[in-house]
């Protein structure tokens, strides 16, 4: 079966019945969940006080739920209006304390976001869907440059993003790279179970900080690791958000 990415636009191969059979589907949910966690662990956000938090290409919200096991309020991004009509009602049905928001976009097109305002954010499965055209007038490294600069610019410094993708190949995996790094990024590629093909999982985490420095390292399935470069050393900002999410304050204010 081909990827979901050859099918065509996002926003059309997750209409209402895909977004449905996606959430609804229990193996799905496991993968996701676990993704998740994982890209949450990367961001080695401090122990002291909520944060906000951003989900790019979140989908139904399977990510999302991570976040707020941890405490954290969350925005969640996504060109699909089926996948967050899904993510909407799955909130409503939890009849919980509101935690999150969500908006609908193109990432490709850019975060309309204020500076600083995130800190930290993860992506499942979606940037790879920016190396691919839909239409004559895009064009995958100017769309990919543009989000890495928009996201740069609402993430706070020190802050991290961390990315999971399945490449279709190495030449996709360096051109992603490159547009992080011209947006500002630092960062590195960090490989879980590398000998295995069924069971590797790619994650590139980027730094927002000025100094910050990110090396590659492999992890083994076991959280004991074997490190084949230093560990990632970045110190996130000691900055509380609590309450419900100002939804007035995350846009850019409009001339």
């Amino acid at each position: 079966m081909s990827k979901p990415e050859y099918q065509g636009p996002p926003e059309e191969y997750y209409n209402e019945k895909e977004a449905r059979k996606y959430t609804s589907n229990s193996r799905i949910q496991q993968i996701q969940i676990a993704l998740a966690k994982r890209a949450y662990d990367l961001l080695e956000l401090p122990d002291n006080g909520h944060r906000l938090l951003l989900d790019i290409g979140c989908g139904s919200g399977l990510s999302g739920e991570v976040f707020e096991q941890n405490g954290h309020n969350w925005i969640g991004v996504d060109i699909s209006r089926a996948m967050l009509d899904v993510a909407k009602e799955k909130q409503e049905e939890d009849n919980q304390p509101e935690m999150s928001d969500f908006v609908q976009l193109d990432m490709g097109g850019g975060l309309p976001f204020q500076a600083g305002v995130f800190d930290g954010a993860i992506s499942i499965s979606a940037i790879q869907w920016l190396c691919h055209s839909n239409s004559k007038k895009d064009n995958p490294q100017k769309r990919l440059l543009q989000f890495f600069e928009s996201l740069f610019a609402c993430l706070s410094r020190s802050a991290r993003a961390v990315f999971q993708f399945y490449p279709e190949s190495d030449l996709q995996t360096k051109i992603i790279c490159q547009q992080a790094t011209r947006a500002g990024f630092q960062g590195g590629l960090v490989i879980d179970n590398p000998e295995s093909q069924k069971q590797r999982k790619l994650f590139l985490v980027l730094s927002a900080g000025v100094n910050a420095a990110i090396n590659t390292k492999t992890f083994n399935s076991s959280e004991k690791s074997k490190i084949n470069q230093p560990h990632i050393e970045v110190i996130g900002r000691k900055r509380k958000i609590k309450g419900k999410i100002n939804k007035k304050n995350l846009k850019k204010k409009r001339k």
